[in-house]
């Protein structure tokens, strides 16, 4: 690749890493644009979590200093999310890559569709009977779909924390970050051990991505619910445009 490549790549990671640190949905910038310069699925796939495993760890440290985030609930959270998205890798690997462009379309266009209607989401008055529970299903089913594919994942996780625990829209954001955290850790070691990583495009992506989640993060945390849920109708919309385009060339 040539420094514009390189250079597009590096602006997308600082912009899925601030991004995903508000509102979640960074793989829907950062994975495009590793297909864009012609990276082929599996090598996408990986390189975007060597990248974005670092952002997360930026942003869950964020979010852990800055009390947006239950501690109770992170360890099994963590834990799960970090089973799930290796059995999600793992799913992944043992699939043929041909097929795949036209399955991340279809999986590209349901993570957009979640995130928009994630701006009409009300919270639920009581949390579940069974937390734990639960919080099991969030993390592994949501982890596996990360370590499977990822784009979108965070806004899903936010979404299900909202809709399940009655989390604001914050804190939600930062409870997210914790399986978010564990499962691209999981990821990007079942992705590394393959070799479908490629450290030369993702270190310096992972830099700015840490750096964008840094700057999500502190955003987040100081204006609250109400800039979250614009960021992420932001995104959305751009994600949809995106869709409409790549669409109309097919």
């Amino acid at each position: 690749m040539g420094p514009a490549s390189y250079a597009l790549l590096v602006g997308a990671a600082f912009a899925a890493g601030l991004v995903d640190a508000i509102a979640g949905g960074g793989g829907l910038i950062a994975f495009p644009a590793l297909v864009a310069v012609g990276l082929p699925p599996h090598l996408a796939l990986g390189t975007n979590k060597g990248q974005a495993v670092f952002g997360a760890v930026s942003s869950a440290a964020s979010y852990w200093r800055g009390g947006g985030l239950d501690r109770d609930r992170a360890p099994l959270a963590f834990a799960l999310g970090f089973a799930g998205s290796c059995l999600g890798a793992a799913a992944v690997l043992a699939i043929r890559p041909e097929p795949l462009r036209p399955v991340f379309i279809v999986l590209l266009a349901a993570a957009a569709v979640v995130v928009l209607l994630r701006g009409h989401v009300h919270a639920r008055a009581h949390p579940p009977v069974h937390p734990r529970v639960a919080l099991a299903g969030i993390a592994v089913g949501l982890g596996a779909y990360d370590g499977f594919f990822g784009p979108g994942a965070g806004s899903m996780l936010i979404v299900a924390f909202v809709l399940v625990f009655g989390d604001p829209m914050m804190r939600a954001s930062g409870n997210a970050k914790v399986v978010n955290l564990a499962s691209n850790l999981a990821a990007v070691a079942v992705f590394a051990a393959r070799g479908t990583v490629l450290w030369e495009i993702a270190v310096p992506m992972a830099a700015a991505n840490a750096a964008g989640a840094t700057v999500g993060s502190r955003l987040a945390l100081r204006h609250g619910d109400r800039f979250v849920r614009w960021v992420v109708l932001l995104v959305v919309s751009a994600a949809i445009a995106k869709l409409a385009v790549d669409f109309a060339r097919a």
